[in-house]
């Protein structure tokens, strides 16, 4: 079983990367560049008709959506979260919806306020500083949820939700390029220890040589630096 991912650097095909990465199955990639607006191309909108990256293509059709994708393949290849008859399953899942519905979609709105509320400067530093208060609440309860030794969370092994959680703080370190400073991964030390542990996977240097992500994505991350594509 082959996949194609389609992907832009540092993008939200980064997690999916990630899992198929650690779950050893091969793929190809192909870029999509955000500099053209290939998201917005027919060919593109014919596979995700919402225009937005990742799809990854399988032998049963294309998906999209993050955490859609993330669960697929871990029920797909059972590994990567608890299994369906796992009593661990209902948590799992309501920290894994929490995670893509409410954690990665503020980070939408706080990295793009254009596209929800409009052109007014004003308008955008209240709403930022809005979500920085959120966020940084969301970050405390995952925090706290890391530090309560679950299997399926900051544990030895990682699962499709560690990956996600990862790659959010990593962003939430950079972007907006602007306003970033309000954010510290010292201010959260489990998750720090998470990033640390999930660093140092064979998975994660796959994709810093894919994307140019640079030798501490996680913990002290840079502007990745890809060898095609732009990460915006």
């Amino acid at each position: 079983m082959i996949y194609r991912l389609h992907y832009a650097p540092d993008n939200a095909s980064l997690i999916i990367r990630l899992a198929l990465e650690e779950l050893g199955v091969p793929y190809d990639t192909v870029l999509v560049d955000r500099a053209s607006k290939a998201q917005r191309s027919e060919g593109y909108l014919a596979l995700n008709p919402n225009g937005l990256i990742p799809v990854l293509e399988t032998p049963h059709g294309a998906l999209f959506e993050t955490g859609a994708i993330l669960l697929w393949l871990a029920d797909t290849h059972g590994k990567l979260a608890p299994a369906l008859d796992s009593a661990a399953r209902g948590d799992f899942l309501k920290w894994l919806f929490f995670v893509s519905n409410t954690l990665h979609t503020e980070l939408r709105i706080l990295f793009y306020p254009a596209k929800y509320i409009g052109d007014d400067a004003d308008h955008h530093a209240a709403l930022r500083l809005g979500l920085q208060k959120s966020l940084a609440a969301h970050l405390q309860k995952l925090d706290n949820l890391a530090s309560a030794h679950h299997s399926w969370f900051a544990s030895a092994s990682p699962s499709i939700l560690d990956l996600y959680v990862v790659t959010l703080i990593r962003w939430l370190a950079l972007y907006p390029k602007d306003g970033a400073h309000w954010f510290s991964l010292a201010d959260t030390p489990h998750l720090y220890t998470l990033a640390s542990q999930v660093e140092c996977r064979t998975s994660v240097k796959a994709a810093i040589n894919a994307e140019g992500l640079g030798p501490t994505p996680f913990t002290a991350p840079r502007y990745a630096t890809p060898s095609e594509g732009s990460a915006t």
